[in-house]
């Protein structure tokens, strides 16, 4: 993997560190490892890597509400 694929990858992670909530913080990281670890595998990787946007995208939403 290049690092423009590395950092596709981690966009979940790096979208719930800015919406600073705990609890959406380690299943980013989780979903986005496991997007690395699939890259040989492209359709699992997507899965892993929409999961982690939806928990990110979920968090900063709540974020913004909130504030």
């Amino acid at each position: 993997m290049n690092v423009l694929q590395i950092s596709i990858a981690a966009m979940p992670f790096l979208l719930a560190l800015t919406s600073r909530m705990g609890k959406a913080i380690v299943p980013c990281l989780l979903t986005s490892i496991f997007t690395v670890l699939l890259g040989a595998e492209p359709h699992r990787a997507v899965v892993a890597w929409c999961a982690g946007m939806l928990i990110a995208a979920v968090a900063l939403r709540e974020r913004l509400r909130a504030g």
